[in-house]
């Protein structure tokens, strides 16, 4: 797939005990394309939130997708966690909780249709909780994902229900658009908008934005980075940086 319209940061939902989901990097909207048969994605990448619990994220985390079958996609990230909470208890650095997914298009893009995937995740407990470096049970996102191209434009977006349990904590809906612009061969600017339901209890509903960039060094070399803010709820500044790798099956000649 093309790495400028797809991979696109983060959904830290973060309290000292959850886990770290990343959707489409460098953004938090994900999109329904998967990576093409026989092709692979791979990411050295950090997430970054600065919240009023404290500082949290992954340092660093590694992403890989796969093109298992014609419009399957296999998902894994494997964090190293840190925890920097504001309650006076220690830092932590070290093994996340685990992400595992499946995204599936089911409808094509056309002139006049959009691209329709899912992707639903899980997020598996290998994290300790206790140190602020997973969510100490396993979360599962459920989104329906559509994008449309325009030109050098493309915008995607959707959202799904979190299965969050966990104490403290409370299942809820997520949702996000984006739309990024192809500005020269090798750079795209893009901006997102996303909302959260309340997702702690006692905690409230989050509205936030990110500013991205993807810059391709060549075919198989990228750069991504997104920063952005909270615009309603909690006060949360987020941020990320990845070297994506992607490289699959070479087109036979002639």
């Amino acid at each position: 797939m093309n790495s400028v319209k797809r991979r696109c940061a983060l959904l830290l939902c973060l309290s000292p005990a959850m886990s770290f989901a990343s959707l489409g990097p460098p953004y938090t909207t994900d999109d329904p394309e998967p990576v093409e048969l026989g092709h692979y994605e791979a990411y050295l990448a950090s997430q970054y939130l600065h919240g009023a619990s404290g500082v949290f994220g992954t340092g660093p985390h590694f992403e890989f997708n796969y093109g298992a079958l014609p419009n399957l996609q296999l998902h894994l990230i494997a964090p190293l966690a840190f925890s920097q909470p504001n309650d006076g208890s220690a830092s932590n650095w070290g093994f996340g909780d685990t992400e595992l997914g499946v995204k599936y298009r089911f409808v094509q893009e056309s002139a006049h249709r959009p691209m329709v995937g899912i992707f639903p995740l899980v997020e598996l407990p290998t994290g300790s909780a206790q140190r602020g470096l997973g969510n100490g049970e396993a979360q599962v996102f459920l989104p329906v994902w559509v994008q449309k191209t325009f030109g050098t434009w493309s915008s995607y977006g959707g959202g799904g229900y979190w299965c969050n349990p966990g104490a403290g904590n409370r299942d809820y809906w997520f949702f996000g658009i984006q739309a990024q612009n192809q500005v020269t061969k090798q750079l795209s600017l893009g901006a997102e908008l996303t909302h959260s339901t309340v997702s702690t209890i006692g905690g409230r509903n989050r509205t936030g934005f990110n500013l991205g960039a993807v810059y391709d060094f060549d075919e198989g070399h990228h750069l991504l980075f997104s920063a952005g803010h909270s615009l309603a709820g909690e006060n949360q500044t987020t941020a990320y940086l990845a070297l994506q790798w992607t490289f699959g099956p070479k087109e036979k000649k002639g």
